[in-house]
Order: structure tokens, then C-alpha cells, then sequence
């Protein structure tokens, strides 16, 4: 059976996906699918570069404001909207682009889930006494599987008692595991674009862009969403920006100090990024003004 085509458009934050993805849509036909994992929430515009208006309005844009900030979102519901969203544009002749910068939704929907048996409770209930009991469970994961402690922020308590947890039943790391499992072969044909730039060029983007953003309104936005009822512990809340802008409304940093820790952030967010998507050896590589080769590589893939 033929596989069906995707092209997938990655790269850091703040390189400019969301104008390259619409450039190459508008050339071939195409609507984008998001591969953000912030992007997914409403209410969330300004701290997430939500792709605005007028840039929707130019080409339609699937799994942008699925859920609340207060749902439960995953890889697994990820992948089961896409492949709903890749369905309906095949079936319309359109070309399928996915363009976003969240490596594991891609992974998940180009290769699959990896799956462990459900987790055991008392495991589970156990290292969560021990965090309430100040114990730096991110510490203790780093000695266990470095490898999954390199990838899950500090604050992001279920992923680490998650990994832990596996590491502690199945006794093998969970990027064990996961390795094990994947990259058996695509669920997809995919043409796979990677945009990269100098990375001092880049940081002066990311930069640029937190200004933008606290210029936009982000402040506004984080008082909005906690207005709404949408506490500044919940899962979407705890992410970059958003987490950032609660400290300091909650007094607990400066706004100088808030600006700096944001930026700083930002940028290792977006060199994490790039560490994943060059694992990938099929990724071509492009600068983003190089939107003429990304066609002629996107005609010649679509046609044959």
C-alpha cells in the first residue's frame, strides 16, 4: 500500500516556521497542521506566536486553539487529529504540511507511540512523597536516565515521577526503551524540512521577539487567562512565557529579572530544539528566505 505524504516543516522558536510554512502552502496547495504544543491551547495568542488573522486567513491552519488551558493534551491526541486533518486534505487534493517546533509530536506522528504498560500506582504515589518532601527528583533522574532528564524541564514533576517510575519498574531507562521502539519505519512518506540559521542570529531574533511579545501584551494575556479561572499551576500555565510573567505577578521576580530569565530560556529552549530535529538524517536543511528550493523539492515529491 502507498504511503500517504507529508512535509514536515521544524526548527527552532523564533526562526520564522510560521512565514515559510504559509510561502510553501500558498505555492502547492496546501493548508498547515500544527505541530506546537502551546499553540493547541486557546486564550494563548501572544506568548505562543500564534500564527494571527491575516496569517490564518492566507492558508487555513489545523490544531490551532483545540482545547482549553485546563484540558488534557498529548502525543497520542496530537497524532489522532493529524491523521484526521492529513485524511480530509488528501481526500481534496491539498497538500498536507505540518510545521511546528514541539520534535516529539512529530515523532509520534510519523514513527508512532511508544507505549509502556500503565504505570504503577504505589510507584507513582511514592516519588510523589518524596517531592513533597523536597526531595529533587530532577536530580535523581539525571543519575538514573540522563538521556530523559537532558529533555524534561526541572519543574515538569509528572514526566520526571513518569520516567522515573519506568526506570524503577521496568528496570531500563525509559529512552531505552523509547530507542528500542522507534524509527522502525514511517507511518508516512515525508519530505522533511529543518530551518536553521547563525545561532547569534537567531538569538538576537528570540531576543527581539520576547520584546514583541511583553509589547503585544503578554502581561495582559497571563492576567486574562488567570481572570478566566486558569491558575498559574496548571500544565499549560508552567511553560515558557506564561510561567515566567506568573512569577513576576506573583512578586516572586523583578521585571528586569523576568525579562532576563525569559530570554535566557528561550534561547536554551530553541538550542533543545535544534538538538532533537539533527538527530533526524533525513532533515534537509534550509535557511528560511530559501523558500524557492523548499517548492522545487516539494513539486518533485508531490508529483512522484
Amino acid at each position: 500500500m502507498n504511503k500517504k505524504k507529508i512535509v514536515l516543516v521544524c526548527g527552532p522558536t523564533g526562526i520564522g516556521k510560521t512565514g515559510f510554512a504559509i510561502d510553501l502552502a500558498l505555492r502547492v496547495n496546501g493548508e498547515i497542521i500544527g505541530a506546537d504544543s502551546m499553540q493547541i491551547y486557546r486564550y494563548m495568542d501572544v506568548g505562543t506566536a500564534k500564527p494571527d488573522h491575516g496569517e490564518r486567513s492566507m492558508v487555513f491552519h489545523h490544531l490551532v486553539d483545540v482545547v482549553d488551558p485546563d484540558e488534557d493534551f498529548d502525543a497520542a491526541r496530537f497524532t489522532s487529529l493529524a491523521d484526521s486533518a492529513i485524511d480530509q486534505l488528501l481526500q481534496k487534493g491539498r497538500a498536507a504540511i505540518v510545521a511546528g517546533g514541539t520534535g516529539f509530536y512529530f515523532q509520534a506522528l510519523v514513527h508512532g507511540l511508544f507505549r509502556t504498560a500503565k504505570a504503577n500506582p504505589a510507584v507513582v504515589r511514592a516519588f510523589e512523597r518524596e517531592a513533597a518532601g523536597g526531595v529533587d527528583l530532577h536530580a535523581r533522574l539525571l543519575t538514573v536516565d540522563p538521556e530523559s532528564a537532558a529533555k524534561i524541564h526541572p519543574n515538569d514533576l509528572f514526566r520526571i515521577i513518569r520516567a522515573l517510575e519506568v526506570a524503577v519498574t521496568h528496570g531500563t531507562p525509559i529512552s531505552q526503551l523509547r530507542q528500542a521502539h522507534g524509527f522502525k519505519g514511517e507511518r508516512y512518506r515525508t519530505l522533511k524540512f529543518g530551518l536553521y540559521m547563525d545561532r547569534e542570529n537567531l538569538y538576537q531574533r528570540i531576543e527581539k521577539r520576547v520584546d514583541m511579545m511583553l509589547d503585544q501584551g503578554l502581561i495582559q494575556e497571563v492576567k486574562a487567562l488567570v481572570h478566566r479561572g486558569y491558575g498559574l499551576g496548571l500544565k499549560s500555565m508552567q511553560s515558557i512565557g506564561y510561567r515566567h510573567v506568573g512569577q513576576y505577578l506573583q512578586c516572586e521576580t523583578g521585571f528586569e529579572e523576568m525579562v532576563a530569565q525569559l530570554k535566557r530560556d528561550t534561547r536554551r529552549y530553541a538550542k533543545r530544539q535544534l538538538t532533537w530535529f539533527k538527530r533526524d538524517k533525513d532533515m534537509i536543511w534550509l535557511m528560511p528566505h530559501e523558500i524557492e528550493r523548499a517548492f522545487s523539492l516539494t513539486a518533485d515529491f508531490l508529483k512522484k
